[in-house]
């Protein structure tokens, strides 16, 4: 065999595995976001779990990204393990939509394809048209690849070498063998069967041991899923192995079957298929799917049970102050629930400077020591973590993300400066406070009574923010604009009363300007309060708040 038909057979390879990427990409990127909505929402019910994971298998062309996708919300807490094997056994079915696709010979079109798809990319402005554009981009791309590499295998006819090892495929344990490792290096189980389906119209493989190979296609599948998991905690693990142990289990009882009726089953196929031998193998990976789902389904509470015995214990959590919840270390970056994740984050880091806020108020009223010490120990983990989100969401931006997580990400990078800004500002009010304890300043009642005042209305407007952030809905924007007004106008009014309370010598200046600066600090708490609120919902936020650096 030349070293041109090599060029040729790796050629049409890396054009029907890229078309395969960029075809599942753009399908995912443009409803990416709505079908991992429709995941959220239709797992509580096994049965229909599955149901879903077989139509969003068929439409992102992908069981690999869909089982790290379920191993991901599994680790993140969306999902648990009972929902998750549902939605493993339909990505199971849903792949073999890819080979009844490739069955169909539109080599002939391609290239037309192609070129429908390369226009949309290059000259549409709208961005989900571009992402449409992608996919039948990435159909013909693929369609073409399998046309090179058809064209290239007729000369691998001329190879007694390649031939002796083709027909050394008899052996059932060699075919699954071969099946697994293609599967395992291309990442792919249906790019694995597009490859067996060429092979076998072609004439270079025989039909009878296509059955074989599939199987270790079926288990090869399963790598992705296994290497996601490694990084995520006890229970994505789980998950990686409810697809693992499925497919073994349901492997080794269709091996058994085959071989007391591998010439039925085979005649069986292409009587169905209408003698067409590529369809035939594409019917076969689909029919051994269904068979082993219907098989397995009622024993899956075992498999999940037995995935317990595999992985036993439960992930330890860490108790010292500096820790991440839903990005922390150990979890699994993915572009489906990355940007869902940062936002859990941001949220959990949002209610700790809600925290410090109310602490470093209460104890600038009531000045103490200990309390003070808290709330500074509480900014350096504020800090920490903005420092780890805004790492994370800067990983997450280079992913390939559904164009709704798009739009986003770039509100999420000002949402954790506008919390870190908010920790910065309790960190103020803790150092008043000692300055009061250093110094012996006193407030009097009045003042002490119109700060927790202005002070309940702050945490009221930061409670609505986040509330707002995190349901991304303007349910509470009415009454976030309100108190936002209500902040303004106390800030002008208090200042106002300051100034009239120093002229006529009610109070030192340095309660003075003690004052004035905590009013001043509340009212800017207010402001990024609302740039929280409208982050998401407005490309920038709606409030614009600049610090001094001395604060």
């Amino acid at each position: 065999m030349r070293i041109t038909t090599i060029f040729m057979l790796l050629g049409g390879l890396g054009f029907f595995l890229y078309g395969m990427k960029l075809m599942s990409e753009g399908l995912e990127k443009a409803a990416g976001a709505k079908m991992r909505s429709i995941l959220e929402f239709f797992t509580k019910n096994r049965f229909i779990g599955m149901l879903v994971g077989i139509i969003f298998t068929a439409i992102i062309q992908s069981s690999n990204a869909t089982t790290v996708m379920v191993v991901s919300f599994v680790n993140s807490g969306l999902m648990n393990l009972m929902q998750a094997s549902g939605v493993i056994l339909g990505a199971n079915i849903g792949t073999t939509i890819t080979g009844q696709l490739i069955a169909f010979n539109l080599s002939d079109i391609a290239p037309l394809v192609v070129i429908i798809g390369v226009v949309m990319v290059m000259f549409c402005k709208e961005q989900n048209v571009k992402k449409i554009g992608e996919v039948i981009l990435g159909f013909g791309i693929l369609f073409m690849g399998l046309s090179i590499m058809g064209d290239s295998m007729k000369a691998v006819k001329d190879s007694p070498q390649i031939l002796g090892f083709l027909s050394s495929l008899t052996n059932p344990v060699a075919a699954i063998l071969t099946g697994l490792v293609i599967t395992a290096v291309l990442q792919s189980s249906s790019a694995t069967v597009g490859i067996i389906l060429l092979m076998v119209s072609q004439g270079l493989l025989e039909f009878a041991i296509c059955p074989f190979m599939i199987l270790g296609c079926n288990m090869g599948a399963c790598v992705s899923a296994l290497v996601a998991s490694l990084g995520g905690n006890k229970d994505a693990k789980r998950a990686a192995l409810i697809h693992f142990l499925f497919n073994v289990v349901g492997s080794a009882i269709m091996l058994v079957i085959l071989l007391i009726a591998l010439r039925p089953f085979t005649d069986m196929m292409l009587h169905i298929s209408g003698g067409d031998l590529a369809r035939a193998v594409a019917n076969v990976h689909s029919l051994m799917k269904i068979f082993e789902v219907a098989m397995l389904f009622p024993f899956m509470g075992w498999i999940v049970k037995a995935t317990y015995k595999i992985v036993p214990g439960e992930d330890q959590t860490q108790e010292d102050a500096y820790e991440l919840l839903f990005i922390g270390s150990g979890r699994i970056l993915s572009s489906t629930t990355a940007v869902l994740d940062g936002i859990r984050e941001i949220v959990h880091m949002g209610k700790v400077a809600s925290m410090n806020l109310q602490d470093a108020m209460e104890v600038l009223c009531n000045p103490d020591e200990e309390k003070i010490e808290e709330v500074y120990k509480r900014e350096a983990y504020i800090d920490f973590m903005s420092r780890k989100i805004t790492d994370y969401l800067v990983r997450a931006n280079a992913l390939v993300l559904p164009l709704a997580d798009e739009r986003l990400i770039g509100g999420l990078f000002h949402v954790v400066n506008d919390i870190e800004r908010i920790g910065d500002h309790a960190e103020n009010f803790a150092d008043s406070a000692k300055a009061r304890i250093e110094h012996g300043v006193e407030f009097s009642e009045k003042a002490l009574r119109q700060l927790k005042e202005m002070n309940e209305k702050t945490v009221k407007i930061l409670e609505y923010s986040l509330e707002t952030f995190r349901n991304r809905n303007y349910e509470h924007m009415r009454e976030i604009l309100q108190l936002e007004d209500e902040i303004d106008a106390m800030e002008k009014k208090l200042q106002n009363a300051h100034v009239k309370r120093l002229t006529k010598n009610k109070c030192t200046p340095e309660a003075g300007m003690m004052f004035s600066d905590t009013v001043s600090g509340l009212e800017r708490v207010g402001d990024h309060a609302t740039n929280i609120a409208f982050a998401i919902l407005e490309p920038e936020p709606a409030v614009t708040v600049e610090d001094d650096d001395d604060e």
